[in-house]
């Protein structure tokens, strides 16, 4: 199904300390929404505020980006956890950033899961309506963006807010799930913007030529990759040029 409107995210905040990763002060202007790191797999308190603060000012929705407690990965290695685990790593991440935002005056919009737990709670109909019913404990109305699949389909059929997502500068293999790069490297900004067209009408074509079915009403850039405003601003153009309107899924 073609698009006249989608919503473009990036993940932010994922510095830590003294170290610094991502160019969230290029990107967040060319996005709509941002999913911000809470700790286990990037990030700290002070990073988290930053961005709650950036992402303000800039009017975007505001969302968790809960992982792994897997800093040397990254949150992208899968941890041999229990479905309770990986609900209690959710909510304990995403009430702390919840708390801070509070105290800036930020209501959270959504919450979006990191790296390998993203692709856990994609796939367990169990996990994600275990996370959307938290959720809505957190605060009712707090939204999962999630990729289409398992997930997702029970969340929505359960009747509680969930918003498909994909990543429009990953590669997707022939079930259409994404292939998540363990270091990502930059990538043509025009190929991305391309793959992203092609989102945008409902479809991707995955590494072995195979056009796909893929329904996203959020595209996602991430922050880590080193070249990610370059992406963005050319993804952006494209779909502005292909006549669709970027706004936030999260405010329509």
């Amino acid at each position: 199904m073609e698009l006249t409107a989608i919503d473009i995210n990036a993940d932010a905040g994922e510095s830590f300390g003294r170290w610094v990763l991502g160019r969230d002060a290029e990107l967040l202007p060319l996005v709509t929404t941002v999913n911000i790191a809470c700790g286990f797999h990037a990030g700290d308190p002070a990073a988290m505020r930053r961005s709650l603060i950036l992402a303000r000012g800039l009017g975007l929705s505001i969302g968790a980006h809960p992982g792994y407690p897997d800093l040397l990965g990254f949150g992208r290695r899968r941890l041999a956890t229990s479905t309770e685990e990986a609900l209690d790593y959710i909510v304990y991440q995403t009430g702390a950033l919840h708390g801070l935002a509070l105290t800036e005056g930020i209501e959270l919009s959504h919450v979006k899961p990191h790296g390998a737990l993203y692709g856990q709670v994609a796939e367990s109909a169990e996990l994600a309506l275990g996370v959307a019913r938290q959720l809505q404990s957190i605060r009712p109305g707090l939204a999962l963006l999630i990729a289409p699949g398992a997930g997702a389909k029970a969340v929505r059929e359960a009747g509680l807010p969930v918003v498909l997502d994909a990543a429009a500068d990953l590669e997707y293999d022939d079930s259409g799930w994404n292939i998540i790069e363990p270091v990502p490297g930059e990538k043509d900004p025009a190929a991305v913007a391309e793959q992203a067209a092609g989102l945008a009408r409902g479809h991707v074509t995955t590494l072995s030529g195979k056009r796909v079915p893929l329904a996203a009403e959020s595209l996602c850039v991430h922050g880590d990759r080193p070249n990610a405003p370059q992406i963005a601003r050319e993804v952006r153009a494209r779909l502005e040029e292909d006549g669709i309107d970027i706004r936030s899924a999260f405010s329509r």
